[in-house]
């Protein structure tokens, strides 16, 4: 997990590549993960859409933990339960991370965000580009082959600065200090760091955080 004072630093790591478009089961412990080590219950519960259990990842583009978890929280996410809704929340821990969350943002009004996540986080990862100021931003839209226009009205709204402001007061709520993380039900909080197994890989954390998620939505539905 990248937490919230290491933010300052920048950590390289490697393309993910050839991780399999399913996951196995994956067990946590005889009887289930254990509260206060693999998830926390939240002391004041929060207020959630009526209807779904709803799972929220809390990540940031330039995360190279996201950037590891991804593959494993889209494969699962796409075979979560019908009363399930699953959503992702870009944190705006410091000033140049909140570009990036406005990116996110900006990318998800514009109903792009799922199609060109790979693509930005590639630029991360991969190409490993500077992201910290706006024309930095502004040139990467543009190599990715948005209308420019609605991308730096959507960039610069008022309803991207109002989405950016409830995710960072979301991820306060959840007490989000490091990324990825899984919100779950305005109950649980999880994440691969609090999942995982010292000596595991990253893609073995992700599956014990994904395996950690459904035992809590199951708490959830049955309102544990």
């Amino acid at each position: 997990m990248m937490k919230r004072r290491d933010f300052s630093a920048v950590f390289g790591l490697s393309a993910m590549a050839g991780l399999a478009s399913s996951l196995p089961g994956v067990a946590i412990a005889q009887g289930g993960p254990i509260e206060g080590k693999n998830f926390l219950r939240l002391a004041q519960p929060l207020t959630v859409p009526a209807g779904k259990i709803e799972v929220v990842e809390f990540f940031w583009y330039g995360c190279p933990h996201c950037f590891a978890f991804e593959p494993v929280v889209e494969a699962w996410s796409k075979a979560l339960p019908a009363d399930v809704s699953f959503r992702r929340v870009h944190v705006g821990f410091r000033a140049n991370i909140k570009l990036h969350q406005r990116l996110f943002f900006a990318l998800e009004v514009m109903g792009k965000e799922e199609e060109l996540r790979p693509r930005v986080f590639s630029a991360f990862h991969v190409e490993r580009l500077n992201l910290d100021d706006e024309k930095s931003i502004l040139d990467l839209a543009a190599r990715m082959g948005l209308d420019m226009a609605k991308f730096t009205a959507a960039f610069n709204s008022f309803g991207v600065q109002t989405k950016s402001a409830q995710a960072i007061k979301l991820s306060e709520a959840y007490r989000i200090d490091g990324v990825p993380a899984l919100g779950i039900a305005g109950k649980f909080m999880t994440s691969p760091a609090m999942a995982g197994v010292q000596g595991q890989t990253e893609v073995q954390h992700g599956q014990r955080a994904v395996a950690a998620a459904d035992y809590l939505i199951n708490l959830a539905r049955n309102k544990a």
